[in-house]
């Protein structure tokens, strides 16, 4: 019988059935879910929203009102916008914009950034490890077909910075787990990161081929560094340019800048779905995210951007998400694709992969529980948009990479 997640962190059955609890999964499956019940929860806010024009700033402002409001969050501070811009910026679906497929869409990053300078903070930057490129953020978003100006002229002290090399920094900032890891203990950031007091993962509603799916936790993958973690770093320390993408984190074939903190067993499981569940919770023990906006307007069906083959469709579950805690906010997220967040392996949407919700529990990063997270606005039942279902007919049901 193939080992548990927990076995695999270092908890022994007894330890595991002492310390959580056993419950099981509903209908869907006839494995027993395991929940930590001393993992935190917070309230997740849920909203329909069926287009990025007048009715989306209006929204978004009624969410987070719900979760306590933006102020006591970001007045007088510094706040860190962590897009979802993965891929070429020319690299699109067809003839579909990129911000209606896989990336953020900017209007969702315009209308967070109004208001949370009208709750009083001090400065937003907006990050990006842009994809194999050192060139500014800027530049990439003109790439994408973005006018920059209309993010940078959104409130006063609007910044931008291409976190895939120093920028503005003169070194690397290292942030490490503080709750043990699984794979690395700590991670070499830009300074932007490390220099701000709020981090927001701002990502897309959507499925991706390695680890199930990709919402604010896996997009916040995104924020090391290439010229550290990618194919082309220097073997020593980090290289100058952005070259080559993330795959040595991906499937393990070598490390990152010897500079940075390495692995804690260079002979544990090179299979890539052991691999990236385990980092997208590492990278979020490392770097906590304190605010989670998942932009479900429209977007892909069937991976995380176009690259995953002709199988792709455009879908509009017509959702906006937001939390305060990054598994809580992840979980309720994939119940609205039409998934169970109890899932674990071998399970919808974890096919062939390791559920990064489950490891973060046993973490105590938060709960994947829904019965444990409070849903304001919108109740799940009344937004799901089962990905599966939309995908067009004879879509594999697992393993999709095509």
């Amino acid at each position: 019988m193939p080992e548990h997640p927990c076995q695999r962190s270092g908890f022994s059955r007894r330890q595991a059935l002492a310390g959580l609890a056993a419950l099981v999964v509903p209908a869907c499956s006839r494995k027993v879910a395991i929940f930590n019940p001393l993992a935190p929860s917070a309230a997740v806010s849920v909203a329909r929203c069926l287009s990025y024009g007048a009715e989306l700033t209006p929204t978004l402002g009624r969410m987070f009102d719900q979760l306590g409001g933006l102020g006591k969050l970001v007045a007088g501070k510094t706040v860190a916008l962590k897009l979802n811009l993965t891929g070429a910026p020319r690299q699109r679906f067809g003839t579909v914009p990129s911000e209606l497929s896989h990336y953020t869409h900017p209007a969702v990053v315009g209308a967070t950034i109004r208001l949370m300078a009208a709750a009083g903070a001090k400065r937003i930057r907006v990050l990006e490890g842009c994809f194999v490129s050192s060139d500014p953020l800027e530049e990439f978003m003109l790439d994408a077909g973005w006018d920059p100006n209309d993010l940078l002229n959104a409130a006063p002290n609007v910044e931008m910075e291409n976190t895939n090399v120093l920028g503005r920094g003169t070194r690397y900032h290292r942030l490490m787990a503080p709750r043990g890891a699984y794979i690395f203990p700590g991670f070499d950031f830009n300074h932007a990161y490390d220099e701000s007091d709020v981090v927001v993962s701002m990502a897309k509603l959507k499925e991706h081929g390695t680890v199930g799916i990709t919402l604010g936790m896996k997009n916040m993958f995104g924020a090391t560094p290439i010229t550290i973690y990618g194919d082309g770093a220097g073997k020593d320390e980090p290289s100058v340019d952005a070259r080559g993408g993330r795959d040595l984190m991906h499937d393990g074939h070598r490390g990152p800048s010897k500079s940075a903190p390495q692995e804690l067993d260079p002979s544990s499981s090179r299979d890539q779905g052991y691999r990236m569940s385990r980092i997208v919770v590492d990278v979020c023990a490392a770097l906590p995210v304190h605010l989670t906006i998942i932009d479900g307007i429209t977007t892909m069906l069937g991976g995380e951007g176009p690259w995953m083959g002709r199988t792709m469709r455009i879908g509009s579950p017509g959702v906006l998400i937001a939390g305060l805690n990054p598994v809580c906010t992840d979980a309720v997220g994939t119940a609205v694709m039409g998934y169970d967040p109890a899932a674990t392996h071998g399970q919808q949407p974890f096919d062939r992969c390791d559920s990064f919700l489950e490891l973060a529990e046993i973490r105590g990063l938060g709960t994947r529980d829904l019965r444990r997270i409070e849903v304001v606005g919108t109740p799940i039942k009344d937004a799901v948009y089962a990905f599966r279902q939309h995908r067009p007919s004879g879509f594999p049901g697992s393993g999709w990479i095509s």
